[in-house]
């Protein structure tokens, strides 16, 4: 029976707030290099060594010349000159004209690019358009980022394009915080890991793989993923062997008011359970607490043992939490809104998310709408949907409404 002195329902943003008070940012650090950086998270500041462009370049391919050369009406330039880029002119004179290309630095006292299709050469004298203006088509110096200047922050979640932008000022090697060590328990007589045959009242267990995927795709080292029965002396040894490798316990199962459920009395008995069951569907009986060992805490978190609960649970609260832990300045998703394009029957009492598709509707209005089965035990549901609609508790919806959404492109990497 479940001691536990944490009654009622914990709303979700509540509960989020209070598990990231937990979240201390770890401290340790290593050296990478860039090529091995994506979805890594920076420990200091990344300080531009150059400016970016390093000088005045063109910005297609073209002629530079002296736009005064041009102010008496008189529009042919000598051409004296081919500049292509990696390549540095020399001081384009009066009545001269320079052929450039994108890339290639500005000539000396060329104060003006004039693309190649609007010019026409013959020989080595080009004619030159009637209007110009002065710097265009010019990249200044420093444009894009500027020597001494932090291009990124410490916290900063590595992506391809923040690689591009480290190449681009000489970034070679980066210190980014170590990857958190974290272990996946399975709970449950009944499952069966893929490859094996089922026997009656058995399961495939679809929470481990699935779990270990989203720790991988946040860049997280994996120490175990473990299945154990569901009996109470089996799980509070994997839980003990598990606490001593690693920064994280993630669990699937064992987390309900059943006689077989066993994860949060032993959450209670190994250090201090600080949430259980929260106002949120699927995944109300999600628990969360702090293990005791050896003069250490090990956070622990105890997801539901349906597919759908812990893809929820997971990415709403567990997610966070790590990205943070990991260091990361910004660790909650960003929310779109759309139009609802589905009716809920009842109000509920838990804020609800709902596997859902953002479409274009007609005058490319965005609509949002829902499997037509939301059972907790149901991955395919997941499959076909690209993100949650997120249904506040209390509330109902009708076609039309305007409602929150959560894209899994926010989630799921």
């Amino acid at each position: 029976m479940i001691k536990s002195n944490l009654p009622g329902l914990t709303p979700v943003n509540e509960a989020l707030d209070k598990i990231l008070q937990f979240a201390a940012p770890q401290q340790s650090v290593e050296m990478v290099r860039l090529e091995h950086a994506l979805g890594r998270i920076l420990a200091e500041d990344q300080v531009a060594c150059c400016d970016v462009p390093p000088a005045d370049n063109s910005a297609m391919d073209g002629y530079a010349f002296r736009s005064q050369d041009i102010a008496t009406g008189d529009r042919r330039l000598k051409v004296t000159q081919r500049i292509p880029a990696g390549s540095v002119g020399v001081p384009v004179l009066a009545g001269e004209a320079a052929r450039i290309f994108t890339g290639a630095p500005i000539p000396e006292h060329a104060d003006c690019v004039v693309m190649q299709e609007q010019c026409h050469q013959e020989g080595d004298l080009v004619e030159l358009p009637e209007s110009v203006k002065v710097r265009q088509n010019i990249r200044d110096r420093g444009e894009d980022i500027q020597k001494h200047s932090v291009v990124l922050g410490k916290g900063t979640r590595i992506r391809p394009q923040e690689i591009g932008l480290l190449a681009s000022v000489g970034v070679a090697e980066i210190p980014f915080f170590k990857p958190l060590r974290v272990a996946v328990l399975s709970t449950g007589d009944e499952l069966v890991d893929p490859g094996l045959s089922l026997n009656p009242g058995q399961i495939y267990n679809s929470n481990r793989f699935m779990l270990v995927a989203l720790l991988n795709s946040l860049g997280i080292t994996l120490v175990e993923a473990r299945s154990v029965e569901d009996d109470p002396d089996a799980v509070r040894l994997a839980v003990t062997e598990l606490s001593e490798s690693c920064d994280c316990i993630i669990s699937s199962g064992g987390v309900s008011v059943g006689e077989e459920d066993h994860v949060v009395n032993i959450i209670e008995e190994m250090g201090r359970l600080e949430l259980w069951r929260m106002a949120i569907k699927p995944g109300k009986p999600l628990a969360y607490g702090e293990l005791e060992v050896e003069g250490r805490s090990v956070p622990f978190f105890g997801l539901p043992g349906n597919p759908a609960a812990v893809l929820v649970t997971f990415c709403l609260i567990v997610r966070p939490y790590l990205l943070k832990m990991m260091g990361a300045k910004e660790y909650e998703p960003n929310y779109c809104h759309a139009i609802a394009d589905f009716d809920t029957k009842k109000a509920g009492n838990r804020k609800e998310y709902l596997r859902a598709k953002l479409v274009q509707g007609e005058n490319n209005t965005n609509l949002v709408q829902v499997f037509p089965n939301q059972s907790s035990g149901m991955l395919s549901a997941a499959c076909w949907a690209n993100g949650f609609a997120v249904i506040e508790a209390g509330s109902v919806v009708r076609k039309g409404d305007q409602i929150a959404f959560l894209l899994f492109s926010e989630l799921l990497s």
